[in-house]
């Protein structure tokens, strides 16, 4: 599954099958393996014949393989599903798999979990778990954001990913005291109100410590 932020939400790539079963109804994108691939290959190159977009330059992590013998109702088919995240990313171009492609903000897609073909709901909802974490304790937060960014582009991120609003001072003060985090660019960004914001880009730290937590404080 795909996550990207647009319009200050958190979307998800879905797709609309193009072949039987679920027929017409929304899922995640994905494929079988073919002889000689492994799985990372598989995960990119179905990436790209579904959707169009090159998962190589995405954020891409394995999440977790789902193995119910009913959970697909052509025979015993094991999942392995994959996590990509990518900032601002265009709308998608479906591929020969797929009658159409459309990102979905992540509450609709889960407001109902018969909405989405075979178990996809509960693959979501893993994914979506999968976010939130990262966030607490890796960088990865970055990748959401298009270079160079404010702290404030950053903060947005996090409020979409975990659901809630964050004290802008106390944000600010945690990630600039995060080593490795954010290097500044020396540059700043204009704005209607207020005074020009800070530009950075992504640290070379992929772990956060302290970690940064969800309910707002800070691990010591």
């Amino acid at each position: 599954m795909i996550f990207t932020v647009r319009r200050s939400r958190l979307q998800v790539l879905l797709i609309e099958r193009g072949n039987q079963p679920y027929l017409g109804q929304p899922a995640l994108p994905g494929g079988f393996i073919r002889d000689g691939e492994t799985l990372d290959e598989a995960a990119l190159r179905e990436l790209s014949e579904e959707t169009g977009l090159d998962g190589r330059t995405l954020h891409l992590e394995q999440l977790r393989a789902y193995s119910d013998p009913d959970r697909d109702p052509r025979g015993r088919v094991i999942t392995v599903a994959y996590l990509a995240l990518g900032p601002d990313l265009p709308l998608p171009v479906a591929g020969t798999d797929a009658a159409a492609a459309h990102w979905e903000p992540v509450s609709s897609a889960l407001a109902d979990d018969t909405s989405l073909a075979f178990d996809h709901a509960a693959i979501l909802r893993d994914g979506l778990e999968r976010a939130r974490s990262q966030l607490e304790h890796t960088t990865v937060a970055a990748a959401f954001c298009p270079e160079p960014f404010t702290v404030g582009d950053l903060r947005r991120i996090y409020e979409a990913v975990w659901g809630f609003s964050l004290d802008p001072s106390n944000f600010r003060r945690k990630v600039t005291r995060t080593e490795g985090f954010l290097n500044p660019t020396g540059e700043r960004r204009s704005s209607e109100t207020g005074r020009p914001a800070a530009l950075y880009r992504r640290g070379a730290a992929s772990l956060l410590i302290p970690p940064l937590l969800r309910s707002g404080e800070v691990s010591s």
